[in-house]
């Protein structure tokens, strides 16, 4: 159960999340990222924590070290049911490579999806809508009972990133970024000396892979982010909201 036991919506458990967060935070910044972990695993002030990984571009790295310090973690995947077939492949041969014991895969409402997207079609009339059904929902369901939860998230990644702290509140639960100061340097690095496995749409220009319909190729020099929902004044899916709203793109923000 987590620390607070006691709902999202709790205000309460909200402030105390927030203050945790804090401390924490400060607390890992100086850190190394496997350290951040391990830490964040045993600390009094966090209950138990899930990994929620989109199998996506850099994710191998994080998972690799959630891995390598506690196999038996939770990894959460949403099957958004609108993955690249790439994606799907990838993330099965991952899992098998890290001997991940506890993947949970995390599927939107059959009965959900046929009342509001029979088409398969919502992304394309309401971006956000499809978010919510497909990935916002169905995450909030499969946290129940967790405290915390880690993130690939990393501060090149766009604008929005910029400030990422190692720990923020979600309401009552807390998020852990234990990559947030890492660059695309470190990342490659990393890859490299552990010989992990890519995505395979990477080499092929995604650095930033989601759901296929809503992913394209960024244009030269753009966020690494720059390519999902291109277009759109959408900047997140609505797993990572603030003040319980999705986040937008600054203004001027680049897009392909």
């Amino acid at each position: 159960m987590p620390l607070d036991g006691l709902s999202q919506g709790d205000p309460h458990a909200a402030l105390r999340a927030a203050g945790r967060a804090a401390a924490l935070s400060v607390e890992l910044a100086p850190l190394s990222a496997e350290a951040r972990i391990a830490r964040a695993l045993t600390h009094p002030l966090s209950g138990p924590l899930a990994l929620v990984s989109s199998f996506g571009a850099e994710a191998v790295v994080l998972l690799r070290l959630v891995a390598r310090e506690a196999p038996d973690t939770p990894v959460l995947f949403l099957d958004t049911g609108m993955h690249f077939a790439e994606t799907l492949t990838y993330q099965r041969e991952v899992a098998e490579l890290f001997g991940l014991s506890d993947l949970r895969i995390v599927r939107p409402d059959d009965a959900q999806i046929a009342a509001q997207d029979p088409g398969g079609l919502l992304h394309k009339v309401d971006a956000d809508a499809c978010c919510a059904l497909r990935k916002v929902r169905p995450l909030a369901a499969a946290l129940q009972g967790f405290d915390g939860w880690f993130t690939g998230r990393k501060r090149f990644q766009s604008r929005r990133r910029a400030d990422l702290a190692f720990v923020e509140a979600d309401g009552s639960r807390l998020k852990f970024n234990p990559l947030a100061d890492w660059t695309p340097d470190q990342i490659a690095a990393d890859i490299a000396a552990h010989n992990l496995p890519r995505h395979p749409l990477v080499a092929q220009g995604y650095p930033s892979i989601g759901c296929a319909p809503c992913t394209a190729r960024p244009s030269p020099g753009a966020d690494a982010r720059a390519g999902r929902w291109a277009g759109q004044n959408k900047d997140e899916c609505g797993i990572h909201l603030e003040n319980g709203r999705i986040v937008r793109r600054p203004s001027g923000a680049a897009t392909p």
